[in-house]
C-alpha cells in the first residue's frame, strides 16, 4: 500500500503520484496533508527547501477546490518568476486527472493582459510573484475578495526581498475567513508578524529545529588570503571532477564577472541574475538541468525557485548579509535524501560569520585547506582512469581498431596506459607546478583542530587512497565514520577524509598502517572489495610552523586585479565557446595559457550590472552591526 493513501488523499491524486514516481511522502507532506484535508485551519508550516512543501500544500488545496465553480477560490504567492512557474506545472501535474481545474501563473516579464484573460476564463487556482499580484489587484484585473485559501509560500525569502508591503496589502484584499497556509524555511520578525497579523490560532508544523540546516548537508571553508578567492575557487572545481555547483555572490557585478572569468579559463560556467531578459534565464535554466553547464553562478534572488536534482555542491563564493539567506544557499543540494555539500570560502576577517552560522543552523563546520597541485593533480588522474573504467565501449570503433593499432604499434601495455592518462595529466602538473601553495588557516582554528579530530594536523601521516566514495552514499563524516568502525580506530585516528565520486582518501598515523592494509583489503561493500592503497602524495601535504605547504610562488597565468566584465558582441542568449559539446573533468590545451582547461562553458552577452546590489534588507539575525534600508522590490 502506497504510504500516500494513508493520508487520505483522493483517487485522482494517488493515480498522479503514481505517475510522478513517489513513493513515500517527506516529513512535512506526512505531517501537513492529513491535518490540512481534515478541517479548514490555519497553518504555519516550518521546513527547510527541497523538503516537499509544494505537495504539503498543494495535493490538500486541489482535493478542497470545486471543480465545478469557476471563480478564484486559491491564491498561492510565492517570491520569483522561476519559482512562481514551478509550483504552476507542480499544481498542473497534480490534477491531471482532476477535471476543470485550472491553475494560472502570474507574474511579471510576461503579458499582464494576456495572464488577466487566462484568469477571466476561469481560474480556481492563481499562483503568483507579490508585485504582479497587487499591480493586477490595483488595475482590477483579478478579484480575491473571495478566496477560500491563500498559500504563502517561502515566505521567509519574499519578506527577505523586500515585498513585505505588498503581501499585507494583498492579504488585506482577502476575505477574513479563508484558510491561510503559511510555508517558511526560517521564522524572522517579520513572518512571525504576518502569521499574528492575518491568522487566527495557526497550527505550526517544524520539519527539524526551527532555522535549523539539513541534516544531509555537511557544511565546509576554506579560509584564504582575499586576492586568492578566485583561485581557490578554480581549485575547488578541480578538486571536484564531477562537480555540479551553484556559486552564490552577493552582487549582480560579481556574479556576472565570476561567470566571465571561468568561461573564460574553460570551465562549463554561466550567470545567472536579474539584469538577464527571461528567454536568457530561461535559456540558462535549461542548460543547467541538461548539465551542460557545471559552475552556476548566481545571486541569491535570482536562484530562488532552482530546483535541479542532484545539485552536488553550494559554493558561498561570498557569504551573504543574513543568516538565514545561508540556510537558503545550503538547501540547493541535499535534497530527496541524497547527500551535498556546502562550502565557503572566506578571508580572516569574515571567519566570526562562521561561528554565527554554527550557531543558528545547529551544525558545525569542518576546516578544510584549499588543495595542492599535487592532491589536484592525484584526484583529477583517478577520476580519469574511474572514468575510463566506467565507460562502455560503442561497438563502431571496431571498425577504425586495425588503423589505430598501426599507429600504436610497438607500444607496451605500460607505455600505451602512461601516454594515454598523460594527455590529461600533463596540463594539470604543468600547471600547478609552478603555481604557490594558497591555503592559510587561523591560528585560533588550529588550536581547535590540534585539540578536535585532527584534519590538519597531518605531519608523518600516511595518506591512503579507497576505491569507495559519493557513489557508495558516503561523504566524508560517514565514511570517516565507517572506516572507524570497520577499523577499529579512536575518534582522532581517521582524519583528513576527502570524498569524491568513485573513491577517497583518508590520512592516519603511521602505526596504523598494516591494520588499514590488512582489514580493508579484506572487507566487502555490498558484494563490491574494497581496495585501500597507500597514495604516494605525503599526507596532504607537510607544512611549517605557518601553515603553508612547499612549492614555488608564482603568479599565475592570468590577469590580476579586480574581475572586469568583458564586452560582447550584441547577440541575444548563451553561446559555447567550443566546437564540442562540454564534458565532465574535461580539459583543453589550445588556449594560449598554462592553465588547465575545461571544456564547454557557456557565455553570457546579457547586460551587466552598473554597480547593481542584490543584498537583502536587514533581517532579524543579521552579519551587520548597523541598519541598512529596505532595498526597493523587485518581481
Amino acid at each position: 500500500m502506497n504510504k500516500f493513501e494513508q493520508l487520505g488523499l483522493n483517487e485522482s491524486l494517488l493515480k498522479a503520484i503514481l505517475d510522478l514516481g513517489f513513493e513515500n511522502p517527506s516529513e512535512v507532506q506526512e505531517k501537513a496533508i492529513p491535518l490540512l484535508l481534515e478541517k479548514d485551519t490555519d497553518m504555519v508550516a516550518l521546513a527547510q527547501t527541497g523538503t516537499g512543501k509544494t505537495a504539503a500544500f498543494g495535493f490538500p488545496l486541489i482535493q478542497k477546490i470545486d471543480a465545478d465553480n469557476k471563480n478564484t477560490q486559491a491564491l498561492v504567492l510565492s517570491p520569483t518568476r522561476e519559482l512562481c512557474l514551478q509550483i504552476t506545472n507542480e499544481l498542473k501535474n497534480y490534477s491531471k486527472y482532476e477535471k476543470g481545474i485550472n491553475v494560472v501563473a502570474v507574474y511579471g516579464g510576461a503579458s499582464i493582459t494576456e495572464q488577466a484573460r487566462d484568469i477571466k476564463r476561469g481560474a480556481q487556482i492563481i499562483v503568483a510573484t507579490p508585485g504582479r499580484m497587487q499591480d493586477m489587484i490595483n488595475r482590477g484585473l483579478v478579484n480575491i475578495k473571495n478566496i477560500d485559501y491563500c498559500i504563502l509560500d517561502e515566505a521567509d525569502e519574499m519578506l527577505n526581498m523586500g515585498f513585505y508591503e505588498d503581501i499585507v496589502s494583498i492579504l488585506s484584499d482577502t476575505p477574513d475567513q479563508k484558510s491561510t497556509w503559511l510555508f517558511s524555511a526560517t521564522m524572522p520578525q517579520e513572518v512571525a508578524r504576518i502569521a499574528k497579523q492575518f491568522m487566527s490560532e495557526p497550527v505550526e508544523i517544524t520539519v527539524g529545529a526551527k532555522n535549523s540546516g539539513s541534516a544531509t548537508v555537511s557544511h565546509e571553508f576554506y579560509l584564504v588570503n582575499a586576492r586568492d578567492r578566485y583561485e581557490a575557487l578554480k581549485r575547488l572545481a578541480d578538486a571536484n571532477p564531477d562537480i555540479f555547483s551553484v556559486v552564490f555572490c552577493r552582487t549582480k557585478r560579481d556574479t556576472q564577472a565570476v561567470a566571465e572569468k571561468l568561461i573564460e579559463d574553460g570551465y562549463s560556467a554561466a550567470a545567472l541574475h536579474g539584469d538577464l531578459s527571461q528567454a536568457q534565464r530561461d535559456g540558462v535554466m535549461k542548460s543547467f538541468r541538461g548539465r551542460q553547464i557545471q559552475m552556476l553562478v548566481a545571486t541569491d534572488v535570482a536562484a530562488r525557485g532552482i530546483d535541479v536534482d542532484n545539485i552536488t555542491h553550494v559554493v558561498n563564493y561570498q557569504l551573504p548579509d543574513e543568516i538565514e539567506t545561508y540556510n537558503h544557499r545550503s538547501g540547493r543540494t541535499g535534497r530527496a535524501g541524497k547527500l551535498g555539500t556546502s562550502i565557503v570560502i572566506v578571508t580572516k576577517s569574515e571567519l566570526r560569520k562562521i561561528s554565527s552560522i554554527e550557531r543558528i543552523i545547529k551544525q558545525k563546520f569542518e576546516e578544510k585547506p584549499i588543495p595542492s597541485g599535487i592532491e589536484i593533480c592525484e584526484i583529477q588522474l583517478l577520476h580519469l582512469a574511474n572514468k575510463i573504467k566506467d565507460t562502455e565501449v560503442d561497438h563502431e570503433i571496431d571498425n577504425y581498431l586495425p588503423a589505430i593499432n598501426n599507429v600504436l604499434e610497438g607500444l607496451s601495455k605500460e607505455e600505451l596506459i602512461k601516454k594515454m592518462v598523460s594527455v590529461e595529466f600533463n596540463r594539470f602538473i604543468a600547471y600547478y607546478k609552478k603555481n604557490r601553495d594558497i591555503s592559510t588557516q587561523s591560528g585560533e582554528r588550529r588550536e581547535r583542530n590540534d585539540s578536535e579530530p585532527r584534519e590538519f594536523n597531518n605531519n608523518g601521516a600516511v595518506r591512503y587512497f579507497v576505491n569507495i566514495g559519493s557513489r557508495d552514499n558516503f561523504d566524508w563524516m560517514s565514511l570517516k565514520d565507517y572506516l572507524k568502525e570497520t577499523l577499529d580506530l579512536g575518534r582522532d585516528d581517521v582524519f583528513k577524509v576527502d570524498v569524491k565520486e568513485g573513491f577517497s582518501f583518508f590520512n592516519t598515523d603511521p602505526e596504523h598502517t598494516e591494520k588499514v592494509m590488512e582489514v580493508l583489503n579484506n572487507v566487502q561493500l555490498e558484494g563490491r572489495r574494497i581496495n585501500v592503497e597507500i597514495s604516494k602524495n605525503d599526507g596532504g601535504g607537510r607544512r611549517d610552523h605557518n601553515g603553508r605547504s612547499g612549492g614555488g610562488r608564482s603568479s599565475g597565468p592570468r590577469r590580476e586585479g579586480s574581475f572586469a566584465p568583458r564586452r560582447e558582441g550584441s547577440g541575444g542568449g548563451f553561446r559555447s565557446d567550443r566546437n564540442s559539446a562540454p564534458r565532465e573533468g574535461g580539459f583543453r590545451s589550445d588556449r594560449n595559457s598554462s592553465a588547465p582547461k575545461r571544456e564547454g562553458g557557456f557565455r553570457s552577452s546579457a547586460p551587466r550590472s552598473e554597480g547593481g546590489s542584490d543584498r537583502a534588507p536587514r533581517r532579524s539575525e543579521s552579519f551587520g552591526d548597523s541598519p541598512r534600508p529596505r532595498r526597493p522590490r523587485r518581481d
